[in-house]
């Protein structure tokens, strides 16, 4: 036997292992995923695997051009050489066409491979390190060794260049890389996340993520059921233990998130990790990224049926969250850490009555007062009685185009200012609007971020009950958070309502000339995007517009938008209160002052009240809505300010 006639048959031999073998190895990895609760299987989504991943994914990954253009030629290569390596060598259809696009996909795999290797010579601090470092190697291994056994069937070479020594290369290196690509796809290593990430994309628990859709709403849990929220591995979703799997360990989660910046014990990455530890058993000695800070890697282990918190993962870390979001906005794999964090905060709060700091009492205040600082409910419109607002309820007041939804700002003095300029700009636009008054309870958002799901429910079920009384159109607030409720979780209790934050109420009423602004006084500002609109909803344009109609030239910070940093007021975190080595609003702070701007235009009352926390000097802090009280144009006479 020559050769070459060797080098053909051992690769028949050897690629129809590897694919026998990573079958079974697929078999095994859905074994532990299946340890997951039941959640519906969107078998149409596999067939939009090839879209989500070339537009959905990329859309994320081309946000560093750098691993976008190495990511198309080293996955793109590698995905088309297995195509045809199959094709060529296992059902041996001897085509000189076919042999050629071998050769150009495994040249294109291997320039890819070239720039993995450069970008780790000196790998950033958000890349784990370990077996990720081999990753380079084993693709250009893998690469280099079909371009060159391709060579003679595409009739490049004679068929025995080379002799037994180069064959016997060949096969080294073929070993390699067929176990490391194909094996480890699906039994363990760095190519775990291409068997796991393409069913992730097409079974993802949130199927309107993609083309562009919106899906961040939490989900609601059966309080019925007998055990509340994820206690260990096995208590998530199927689907979630294959989201876990997902994971790339791009660190860009890790790289986004407020709190891994400002050093309190949470890194996203590593607790991904650490659910995928838990749901296959073991500990996370092996880790080679950043740990959480302040806590040792090597001292937690876990398993499917082993409770996650204080074993695996430390409570302060859960609790270290703002769920802003960042973290999940970042991923190319979309994978939900929100979702998660939640899920166990659920458990530890419903069945354990453990939450950290303050949080319980503020919990016992939304029970006792339907507010979260306890104050008594006839109070809620103590702040409006010089304002002579309609009251639904009141006066055979039934019916409004806007409900004015006031949210907790009504306790506090500084964002009374907002409520009252907003008030203002209404009644300038000639708005029909009412408020609910002492009816109004509080959304529910801080009771369901701390995992209170019974008191969010209840409160979501109030609220829906008081409403239903009247007639409206639309629901105007200038609380993000009151807003994504509203607008994205009522939903699934009955409440579908047309939900407007103020700012994109307003920028309608500009548009429509029903409010004209004086663009005539430049101001040094820059805009600060809350979590809840920007990331959560999508709304960056309507505040940048009014800014713009205001004359204003926005001095943008570096992280804004999609990547602006959380001010450090969401999930509870405030009260909470879980140390850190730096404050998350000083961070922000921080990123305002860069920008030289005199005023940071904010756009949430939680974010004005974090930001103003920030110890002076630092830059004034004005809600839109006042800044738009102050340009307003032909502003009307009555109520005060």
């Amino acid at each position: 036997m020559s050769s070459s006639e060797f080098l053909s048959q051992f690769l028949l031999t050897l690629i129809s292992c590897s694919l026998l073998l990573m079958l079974i190895g697929a078999v095994k990895r859905m074994l532990l995923w299946s340890q997951g609760q039941a959640s519906p299987i969107h078998w149409r989504g596999l067939l939009q695997i090839p879209r989500r991943y070339l537009v959905d994914l990329h859309h994320v990954v081309a946000r560093d051009k750098y691993m976008s253009n190495t990511h198309v030629a080293t996955a793109g290569g590698f995905v088309l050489s297995s195509i045809l390596i199959v094709l060529v060598y296992v059902v041996q259809l001897q085509q000189q066409l076919l042999s050629w696009a071998l050769l150009g996909s495994s040249l294109l795999m291997f320039i890819g491979s070239i720039f993995v290797m450069l970008r780790r010579r000196k790998p950033t601090a958000n890349l784990s390190l370990g077996q990720w470092q081999r990753l380079p190697k084993s693709l250009m291994v893998f690469s280099l060794s079909f371009f060159i056994t391709t060579l003679p069937a595409a009739g490049v070479l004679p068929l025995d260049t080379g002799g037994w020594l180069l064959a016997l290369v060949l096969v080294a290196g073929i070993i390699w890389g067929v176990g490391e690509m194909f094996f480890g796809m699906t039994w363990g290593g760095p190519m775990k996340h291409a068997f796991a990430g393409a069913l992730h994309l097409g079974l993802h628990r949130r199927q309107q993520r993609f083309g562009g859709g919106q899906s961040t709403g939490l989900k609601p849990i059966d309080l019925s059921a007998k055990k509340l929220g994820v206690e260990t591995p096995s208590d998530f979703k199927w689907n979630q233990l294959l989201s876990f799997d997902a994971c790339v360990e791009c660190g860009r989660c890790e790289n986004n998130c407020p709190a891994f910046a400002a050093g309190q014990p949470l890194n996203p990455k590593k607790l991904i990790q650490d659910m995928v530890i838990g749901m296959a058993g073991g500990d996370d000695a092996k880790f080679a990224g950043s740990p959480y800070p302040g806590i040792k890697v090597g001292t937690h282990k876990g398993g499917a049926i082993i409770p996650i918190v204080n074993m695996l993962v430390e409570s302060e870390t859960l609790w270290s969250c703002t769920t802003c979001r960042a973290c999940v906005d970042a991923c190319p794999m979309m994978i939900e850490h929100v979702d998660a964090i939640v899920d166990m905060r659920r458990f530890e709060t419903l069945e354990k009555g453990k939450t950290p700091g303050k949080a319980n009492e503020i919990l016992e205040n939304l029970s006792a007062t339907d507010n979260p600082n306890g104050f008594a409910p006839s109070s809620r419109m103590n702040w409006a009685a010089d304002q002579n607002l309609a009251v639904f309820g009141q006066n055979e007041i039934t019916r409004a185009d806007v409900l004015l939804w006031i949210g907790d700002a009504a306790f506090d003095m500084r964002n009374q200012r907002t409520l009252r300029a907003i008030i203002k700009l209404l009644r300038a636009a000639q708005v029909n609007f009412a408020v609910l008054g002492d009816a109004e309870c509080d959304s529910g958002d801080l009771a369901r971020r701390l995992g209170d799901e019974a008191n969010f429910q209840r409160l979501a079920k109030q609220n829906i009950s008081t409403m239903s009384r009247y007639q409206f159109k639309t629901i105007v607030t200038a609380d993000p958070h009151a807003y994504h409720c509203l607008k994205n979780e009522y939903g699934d209790f009955g409440g579908d309502y047309d939900v407007a934050h103020h700012t994109g109420f307003f920028a309608t009423l500009v548009r429509q000339k029903k409010l004209t602004l004086d663009n005539r006084k430049p101001l040094a500002l820059t805009y600060h995007d809350p979590c809840y609109l920007g990331r959560y909803n999508g709304e960056y344009d309507a505040p940048r517009f009014l800014l713009a109609s205001m004359g204003v030239t926005i001095k943008e910070m570096t992280r804004s938008k999609s990547t602006a940093r959380c001010c450090g007021g969401g999930g509870g975190a405030p009260v909470t209160d879980i140390p850190g080595v730096r404050r998350i609003p000083d961070m922000r702070m921080e990123d305002v002052v860069e920008t030289q701007a005199e005023i940071v235009a904010v756009a949430c009352p939680q974010c004005n009240l974090m930001l103003e926390g920030v110890v002076e000097p630092r830059p004034e802090v004005k809600d839109i809505a006042e800044l738009m009280l102050d340009a307003l144009i032909d502003e009307p006479m009555g109520g005060e300010s």
